[in-house]
């Protein structure tokens, strides 16, 4: 697969960013100016999974047409797999000293470990959750919802009943998770205590690896035939099938993809924030995504990480700065963009030629697919 300067560009301001932001707060004395506080190591972690999951909605959205609102409980759900991993992590180390319960389902009274939770002590298995979990839930909902050719609004408002439904469920407490406070107060990762400086370093620095190859996966999907059929079925799926290809097909797969790397992210999420919850399923949060990928650049994929940091560092601004209009400013930015940036800030940093050839390109390879099942 080869790279275009773009793809270059991203790739180097990921890992080189990340470097970087490394040296400066390993190698540099907390005196000097150059240092970069550990606090700003791990912002810079947390807006990087945003970036993981931006990517996911960019993919189902940008390159087949699925506009979600619900991506937030893919990425909740890996972070629940991960979080599970991490309470049985802390053993005897607890506030009530269990070495096998953790804590919360001791303060509510239980003394057996649920059966969905055998297993969650050991890393690899909680990798294999990271990814199954979300994954199934994406396979089966996309299973009935597109062999029921629902799309367009109706499909984006189950998406975001989905993820509303499973915030109610997790508030719970006899789910097993944490109810209303969640999972928190977590010790270590692998043997790595979290409150380490250089812990904090490496989940960020494997953050910006993952992003990397996560993005590397996406562009060489919608650069293949099968990314072709995508695009031509987001800009005509009747013709599509009428063509002979099953748009419900190639919409389950990168549906299923997708939320799996939405899950992944919410995995790296967690260690690095300390918390999982059942405020990370709201539907707000999805919406969110969205509008990460609309500044940025919808179906561009570079654009949907600009855009996940851009905006969350302005978030982290006006929540301190001026927290009473940041909401008001996030809406706002969404409007202006979609009026006077279709193409996102992503048009501005490589130029209205490179995005129309983008675009042109796309539309090319979905009339090559048109014309190669034509003839």
């Amino acid at each position: 697969m080869r790279l275009d300067g773009g793809a270059i560009a991203t790739l180097a301001c990921l890992l080189g960013g990340a470097a970087l932001l490394a040296i400066f707060n390993l190698a540099i004395a907390a005196g000097s100016a150059l240092h970069v506080p550990s606090f700003v190591v791990s912002i810079v972690g947390k807006y990087l999974c945003y970036a993981i999951l931006a990517l996911a909605v960019d993919l189902v959205w940008g390159y087949a047409g699925i506009l979600t609102l619900g991506h937030a409980a893919f990425f909740a759900l890996g972070g629940y797999a991960m979080g599970m991993y991490l309470m049985r992590e802390i053993g005897a180390r607890g506030v009530y000293a269990n070495p096998t319960l953790p804590d919360f389902m001791v303060f509510i009274g239980w003394n057996k470990l649920p059966w969905y939770w055998y297993g969650s002590e050991h890393f690899l298995f909680a990798l294999i959750l990271v990814v199954l979990v979300p994954g199934i839930l994406a396979f089966v909902f996309g299973w009935f919802a597109f062999r029921s050719r629902v799309s367009g609004v109706y499909l984006s408002i189950i998406t975001q009943a989905l993820t509303y439904a499973l915030m109610l469920a997790f508030f719970r407490n006899d789910m097993g998770f944490g109810g209303n406070n969640g999972m928190t107060d977590f010790k270590d990762i692998i043997g790595f205590p979290l409150d380490k400086e250089t812990t904090s370093v490496g989940l960020m620095l494997a953050t910006a690896v993952i992003l990397s190859l996560a993005y590397l996966l996406a562009r060489a999907t919608t650069r293949s035939r099968f990314g072709k059929v995508l695009i031509a079925v987001r800009d005509a799926e009747p013709r599509t099938r009428f063509l002979g290809y099953r748009p419900e097909s190639y919409k389950l797969v990168v549906w299923t993809l997708s939320a799996v790397i939405a899950g992944i992210g919410g995995a790296l999420y967690v260690p690095q924030v300390g918390i999982i919850n059942p405020s990370e399923f709201a539907p707000a949060n999805s919406i969110e995504a969205v509008i990460w990928v609309a500044v940025g650049g919808r179906g561009t994929l570079s654009g949907a990480i600009l855009g996940a940091v851009l905006v969350n560092l302005g978030k982290t601004w006006l929540t301190s700065a001026l927290p009473d209009v940041w909401l008001f400013a996030i809406g706002g930015l969404f409007i202006l963009v979609t009026l006077f940036l279709p193409r996102g800030l992503i048009g501005l940093f490589s130029g209205r030629g490179s995005t129309t050839a983008e675009r042109g390109r796309q539309s090319a390879a979905s009339e090559a697919v048109m014309r190669e099942a034509a003839e």
